[in-house]
């Protein structure tokens, strides 16, 4: 947890190197809501180059759930997202559905390590996985605890697959939607989402039915401030 002088806490992680400098600082964008009342963070997704020039991104627990936060980071160069989190066993087959997903639909390695116990009002699932960016899982861990997985990856495989790839290139084909149809593809956003998001009017057909809306209902008091 990171000091907020202006409000809750961050969940915050850092990457730091071998002679103990940060490299990356990353706030959680998207708490676990109701349960958690920390700040939604405000620092995006940022980079930093890991061991052998390998550009590694952070996400926290829940923001794996989230298909945008993976493609910001592969967007933005990352080759390596690393998912660090503390879930019990109920979303175990998302857990690794949004590890392979993310992995393939952005051509880039995932590596999702989830705290693993035997004990607490929670546990932890445990689950470690890492996976290939074709979507394929290179290993898998189990739910014992102090148990440690490992696994080479690739980068220089990855960038050659971004390169040269074709019909699964999905990444660079959001941004050049058919282009052998048109030069060069079309760049407009026919993404309603988008652009609403943009411009502050994001809101679902079903707004109005949305029952869980703030954290009362998990004990937290109402937020009073915008």
């Amino acid at each position: 947890m990171e000091f907020n002088p202006h409000g809750n806490p961050y969940n915050t992680a850092i990457l730091v190197d071998d002679e103990g400098r940060i490299r990356l600082h990353y706030r959680k964008l998207h708490p676990w809501v109701p349960g958690e009342r920390w700040e939604p963070g405000n620092l995006g997704l940022p980079i930093c180059e890991g061991p052998g020039g390998c550009k590694i991104a952070v996400a926290i627990c829940r923001d794996g759930m989230f298909p945008e936060v993976a493609r910001e980071a592969a967007y933005k160069g990352a080759e390596l997202l690393i998912r660090i989190a503390g879930y019990s066993s109920s979303p175990r087959h998302q857990w690794h559905l949004t590890a392979q997903a993310d992995a393939f639909c952005n051509l880039m390695y995932t590596a999702s390590v989830c705290g693993c116990s035997a004990t607490g009002p929670f546990g932890g699932m445990g689950r470690a996985i890492i996976v290939g960016f074709d979507g394929v899982p290179i290993r898998q861990g189990g739910d014992k605890e102090n148990g440690l997985v490992t696994a080479e990856i690739r980068p220089d495989l990855l960038r050659e697959a971004r390169r040269t790839w074709g019909a699964e290139n999905n990444i660079y084909q959001l941004g050049h939607r058919g282009f052998v149809a048109v030069e060069g593809g079309a760049k407009d956003c026919p993404y309603t989402y988008m652009q609403d998001m943009v411009a502050g009017r994001y809101r679902l057909p079903w707004e109005d039915e949305v029952l869980v809306t703030d954290g009362t209902g998990a004990g937290h008091p109402p937020p009073r401030r915008a």
